[in-house]
Parts: structure tokens; sequence; C-alpha cells
């Protein structure tokens, strides 16, 4: 294994711990695509950013409110 190869490895399986509370048997036991498709399943969906009018426009509605 390469040393490359081992910080990253660590540094994912922390990852893994942290957001998905997988223990490292899990981690380890997981393919790269079971990996990913967890992953994937909790990230925020692109979407168009609003722009300043808009949020301008919300905020003079919601000011009395």
């Amino acid at each position: 294994m390469s040393e490359r190869f081992g910080v990253a490895a660590a540094r994912l399986g922390g990852q893994a711990a942290l957001l998905l509370g997988w223990l490292p048997d899990t981690f380890w036991g997981a393919t790269p695509e079971e990996l990913g498709t967890v992953l994937s399943a909790i990230r925020q969906p692109e979407g168009e950013a609003i722009d300043k009018r808009t949020l301008d426009r919300l905020m003079e509605q919601d000011r009395d409110g």
C-alpha cells in the first residue's frame, strides 16, 4: 500500500465515520460504488442561486410580516 493511498483511505474512512456513522469494518467492507451512492444521496441538489433583486423583493415582502 502506498503512503498516498494510506493517507487518502484514512481521510475517507474518517469522513464516512463522521457523515454516515460507519464503523471501520463497514467502510472497509463497502465497495467504492456503494460509498459513492450513499454520499451522492446526501448531496444537495444543484440549482440556481437567488439573485439580488429577488432577495430584495422577498425581504421587502417580509418586512412587516
